[in-house]
């Protein structure tokens, strides 16, 4: 979590070009790819992730945390939540 305005805004217009670490790119490219299509991901994803410094504990929360993101904005997309 962040209240940095700016990198906020970096992360929603273009994240491969926001200010973050690699290590939070790696984790990001990973969100990404999880969050378009979670059957693409492979063994080699949790392998980038553990080369970034992420064990495997911070791997299983990483892909909860995403997971449960998308699944809850799929519910309020579906039930027209936020649309007026």
């Amino acid at each position: 979590m962040t209240l940095d305005e700016d990198l906020i805004r970096a992360l929603e217009t273009d994240y491969t070009r926001a200010p973050i670490t690699p290590s939070e790119r790696v984790m990001v490219d990973y969100v990404v790819k999880l969050t378009k299509d979670a059957t693409q991901v492979r063994p080699e994803d949790h392998e980038t992730l553990r080369q970034a410094g992420f064990d495997d504990k911070a791997i299983l929360q990483i892909t909860l945390i995403a997971s449960w993101f998308n699944y809850i904005n799929r519910v309020a997309d579906a039930l027209g939540v936020g649309r007026e």
